[in-house]
């Protein structure tokens, strides 16, 4: 057994008294951690407050689960069948004026009976009574900070935790998931409500944290994670790729120019690591890139596609999201997109760059601060921008999770002052071997703060 991290105690302590968000913990819209930095056990003593996070919200979501496709809705799919998995449409909101009735519609008429209309980025909050999209949302986070917990504890505890829902959702067959997405984002109504539409694929976004944590398992060689399970998850996730490539909702949806595109190719190229195929999901994110990423930004760095929504700015920080994952993806599976270029001769870091001088207006500053993180750790902090930025912005950013995996190196006068005295006064081991910064941080010679985790709320939007 991996001998426990050194730092265990300190954590185990100081996990009490990080604070919270609200809701108990906040989540990521998107992330796929490389699982050799996991493995490779080489973690810094100055990120403790964020291993204590991690560990915290490991706990937290230890709580609420396990999650299941049967347990987490209140209607069942058009088929029938309990095990398909169902959500409706967020934007889409009842018109009942044609229906005719003279009492009060119970809301089981209003589903079936009412014509629904979009009111693009306005979320309908009812679509959480069928709440398969919020499940899998917390699963790939208790799979992914689980994970983490493992090695950052040594216990095999959070590792059979993680099995175990990874178990409940893909492979027990009282709960299992269908492996299709036929009734995703369901648009209500008496014409449309038998079947899902292509904009549901987006609801399994997050299979790049269920990746990261799959790929640390195996070849971690968790007892939990059993030759059999392997297997069978490699075989559900092998029939949901065919469904993917093949059912006429996902190829709509892979069609797509916008983030919803972006995201269809971050799931693809994932569900192909977990099938243990490298060069499957190098061709994902190399089709993503040959094609959708092509028009998604122009000279300037503005991404027109995402601007002409309701919400720019939160569109804008979205598809950032995505095609940072897509990059992080291919690099991984064996090729660099970071310099890659639009057909307008832009590239990832010009819409990063772009969408920092847009103010924020109605929608949340904070969904920013994860690209620029995920920004400064791929292009460098030579200029100390982004750097600046997330001090600026997150003077507190040391106790966020993903400050563990875009740790610092100290190249800035920033990190020594600014950032230092924000960490936790528990934290005095900060005088770690920083020159070193880990093995990412030391590999890429530069400086990445990060900033706080994006809001539960993003989860839902499209």
């Amino acid at each position: 057994m991996r001998r426990p991290h050194a730092l265990f105690s300190l954590l185990a302590a100081t996990a009490s008294l990080i604070p919270l968000a609200s809701a108990g913990y906040s989540t990521l819209i998107n992330e796929f951690v490389d699982p050799d930095f996991l493995l490779s056990d080489s973690f810094d003593d100055v990120t403790a407050n964020a291993q204590a996070t991690i560990i915290q919200w490991a706990e937290m979501l230890n709580a609420e689960g396990p999650w299941a496709v049967t347990t987490t809705k209140n209607v069942t799919a058009p088929s029938g069948d309990v095990h398909d998995y169902l959500s409706w449409a967020p934007y889409s909101w009842p018109n009942c004026t044609a229906v005719g009735n003279t009492t009060e519609l119970t809301d089981e008429e209003i589903w079936s009976q009412c014509t629904y209309y979009t009111r693009d980025g306005v979320f309908n909050p009812d679509v959480r009574f069928v709440n398969n999209t919020g499940a899998f949302g917390a699963l790939a986070d208790a799979v992914f900070y689980n994970v983490m917990a493992w090695r950052i504890t040594g216990k095999d505890y959070y590792a059979v935790n993680a099995s175990s829902f990874i178990n409940t959702w893909f492979l027990d067959s009282d709960t299992a998931m269908n492996p299709n997405l036929n009734y995703g984002q369901v648009t209500r109504g008496p014409e449309t409500g038998t079947t899902g539409t292509h904009t549901g694929v987006l609801d399994l976004k997050c299979m790049s944290k269920i990746a990261s944590g799959i790929l640390a398992l195996r070849q971690g060689q968790a007892v939990s994670w059993t030759s059999d399970m392997d297997t069978a998850m490699k075989n559900w996730t092998t029939s949901y790729i065919s469904w993917m490539e093949t059912n006429s909702l996902a190829l709509k949806e892979a069609a797509s120019d916008n983030n919803h595109g972006s995201f269809y190719f971050v799931q693809l190229a994932s569900l192909y690591l977990i099938a243990d195929n490298k060069s499957g999901a190098l061709n994902a994110t190399q089709f993503y890139f040959d094609h959708a990423y092509q028009n998604q930004i122009n000279a300037t760095g503005e991404q027109p596609l995402e601007a002409i929504r309701t919400r720019p700015y939160h569109y804008r920080c979205y598809n950032l999201v995505a095609m940072l994952s897509n990059a992080r993806l291919s690099a991984y599976a064996g090729k660099e997109q970071w310099n890659t270029t639009t057909a307008n001769g832009a590239t990832i870091k010009n819409a990063l760059d772009f969408t920092m001088t847009v103010d924020p207006g109605d929608d949340t500053a904070n969904e920013l601060w994860l690209p620029v993180a995920a920004g400064a750790y791929a292009y460098g902090n030579a200029d100390d921008s982004y750097g600046s930025f997330l001090l600026e912005k997150n003077p507190d950013f040391g106790t966020d999770p993903y400050f563990f995996w875009y740790r610092p190196t100290v190249n800035a006068a920033a990190w020594d002052s600014d950032a230092e005295k924000n960490m936790d006064s528990s934290s005095n081991s900060t005088n770690g071997d920083r020159s070193a910064g880990g093995a990412m941080g030391q590999a890429r010679g530069e400086l990445a703060v990060v900033g706080t985790v994006i809001a539960l709320a993003g989860l839902f939007l499209v």
